[in-house]
C-alpha cells in the first residue's frame, strides 16, 4: 500500500462523493435487512430449507442473466438516471413487502419470490452502473481513496445490516423491518438525486447491443489485469471459501455451538473491514499486482490452516486473517476496475466483474457442500486452500501484466479500436465454434 498523497480524507471533501457514500450505506443496510427478513419469513411459512436455496436462485437468475445487458445500458445512457430508477424500484419493493407482511399466511410465499425477482432485476442494471458512475463523480487522482472508502462503507453496512434486520424483526415483526428498509432505500434515492447529472458516455449510434456486449467482453479478455484479477476472485472464492460450511465446523468439528458460530461468521468481516479502513489512509499503489497475488495466496494459506485447525482460537484467527487478505484483494480489484477501463466501457467491464463475483458466491456455496460430501468437511476446506494456491501460481505465470500492475499510473488503459475489433471477432468465433 502506498503512502498517503495529501490527506486520507481528501475525497470526503467532495459533497457528491459523500452523497454517494451515504447512498451505499443506506442501500446496503436495507438490502441486507430485507434479505434476512425475507429468508426468515419464508422459512416460517414453509418450514422447508430447500426454499431458502430457491430464494437465492430467484434473485441470482435475473441479476446474473441481465448483467451484460445492464453493462451496455450503463455505457449508452445517463448512469445517474439508471441508479435513480433501480433505487426507486427497490423502494417500491420494500413498500410492497411491508404491505404483504400482515397477509403472508393467506397469500403464501409466491409474492415474496416475485418481489425478490424484481430486486434481482434491479441489481442486474444497478451493479454495472454504480461503479461506472462513481468514477464520473470522483477525479481520477482520488479514485483509489474513493474505492477504499466505498469498500469500507459497504463492508460495515453488510455487517450491520443483517443484525439490524434481526433486531427489527424481533421488535416489530417483518412489517417493521420492511418499513425501515423502505425508509433507508428512500434515503439512498435522495442521496443519488443530490448528485448532479454527468455526461453520457460516448458510443456508436445504431450499434447492435450484441456487438457492444462482444466489445466489452473482448476488452476484458485482452487486458490481463482485468481478466486475471476477476479470475483470482472467482476461483479463490469458488474453491477456497468456507462460509457455507461454518455451521458444520461450529457443531461437529470445533464443538462451539451457535454462539461460536456467530463468532466464526463475523470473523472474516472484522478482518476485511479493518484492512479497508486502513486502505482509506494508505490505498494500494505501487506493486498493486504483486500485492493482489500475495493477498489471494495468503487467503489460501488461511483456509488451509482453518481446515486443519481443531482449536477455536486458532480457527477464529485464521478467519480474521482470511477476511483481511480478502479485503486487500477486494480494494485492489475495485480500484483496478475504475482505473483500468475507459469511461465508455466501465459499465460493461463492471458487468463482467459482477458476473464473476455472482458466480463465485452462488456456485461457491454449492461447491463447498459438494466437496464436503465427497471429501469430508475439514478435508474439503484445506484442499480448497491448496487449489487456491495453485490458481495463484498459474495466474502469476500466465498474466505477467497483472504481476507488474501499478495503480499509481492514473492514465486510462485503452484498447486501440483496431485491436478491439480483432478481439471481438475472436470472441464471436469462439461462441460460434
Amino acid at each position: 500500500m502506498s503512502a498517503p498523497a495529501d490527506s486520507s480524507r481528501a475525497v470526503l471533501r467532495l459533497p457528491e462523493f459523500r452523497a454517494m457514500l451515504l447512498a451505499t450505506v443506506c442501500s446496503t443496510l436495507a438490502g441486507r435487512a430485507v434479505a434476512l427478513t425475507v429468508a426468515y419469513q419464508l422459512y416460517q411459512l414453509t418450514k422447508n430449507p430447500l426454499t431458502l436455496g430457491v430464494l437465492g436462485l430467484v434473485e441470482a437468475i435475473p441479476a446474473l442473466s441481465l448483467a451484460l445487458l445492464g453493462g451496455v445500458v450503463a455505457d449508452r445512457n445517463d448512469r445517474r438516471r439508471i441508479l435513480l430508477i433501480t433505487t426507486a424500484l427497490e423502494v417500491a419493493c420494500a413498500a410492497l413487502f411491508f404491505l404483504y407482511a400482515p397477509h403472508a399466511a393467506a397469500l403464501g410465499y409466491g409474492p415474496l419470490l416475485v418481489l425478490i425477482f424484481l430486486l434481482g432485476t434491479a441489481r442486474g442494471f444497478s451493479e454495472p452502473a454504480l461503479p461506472a458512475f462513481e468514477a464520473q463523480v470522483v477525479p481520477r487522482e482520488l479514485l483509489l481513496r474513493a474505492s477504499a472508502w466505498q469498500s469500507s462503507a459497504w463492508q460495515a453496512a453488510a455487517i450491520i445490516g443483517p443484525a439490524l434486520g434481526g433486531v427489527l424483526y424481533a421488535a416489530a415483526g417483518a412489517g417493521g423491518s420492511y418499513a425501515f428498509a423502505a425508509v433507508l432505500y428512500a434515503l439512498a434515492l435522495g442521496c443519488l438525486a443530490y448528485v448532479k447529472p454527468k455526461p453520457r458516455p460516448a458510443f456508436t449510434p445504431g450499434e447492435p447491443v450484441w456487438q457492444s456486449v462482444k466489445e466489452g467482453l473482448a476488452f476484458v479478455v485482452q487486458r490481463q489485469v482485468l481478466v486475471g484479477s476477476m479470475a483470482l476472485d472467482l476461483f479463490s472464492v469458488l474453491f477456497g471459501g468456507a462460509v457455507a460450511l461454518l455451521p458444520v465446523f461450529a457443531s461437529d468439528i470445533l464443538e462451539v455451538g451457535p454462539r461460536g458460530l456467530g463468532v466464526l461468521v463475523a470473523a472474516p468481516s472484522v478482518g476485511a473491514l479493518g484492512v479497508m479502513l486502513y486502505a482509506t489512509r494508505r490505498p494500494p499503489g505501487r506493486g498493486a499486482g504483486r500485492t493482489l497475488l500475495l493477498a489471494v495466496a495468503s487467503f489460501g494459506v488461511c483456509m488451509l490452516v482453518f481446515g486443519l485447525s481443531r482449536n477455536f482460537a486458532l480457527s477464529v484467527a485464521a478467519l480474521v486473517l482470511a477476511g483481511l487478505f480478502d479485503g486487500i484483494s477486494m480494494v485492489i480489484r475495485k480500484a483496478t476496475l475504475r482505473l483500468k477501463a475507459p469511461d465508455h466501457m466501465r459499465g460493461r467491464v463492471s458487468a463482467v466483474s459482477s458476473m464473476f463475483i455472482g458466480a463465485s458466491n452462488e456456485l461457491g456455496a454449492f461447491e463447498s457442500g459438494l466437496a464436503a460430501s465427497w471429501l469430508g468437511t475439514a478435508r474439503s476446506v484445506w484442499a480448497g486452500g491448496l487449489v487456491t494456491l495453485l490458481v495463484v501460481g498459474m495466474t502469476a505465470y500466465l498474466a505477467p501484466e497483472l504481476r507488474a500492475m501499478d495503480l499509481t499510473d492514473i492514465a486510462e488503459d485503452r484498447l486501440p479500436p483496431e485491436e478491439a475489433g480483432r478481439q471481438a471477432m475472436k470472441v464471436e468465433q469462439g461462441w460460434e465454434s
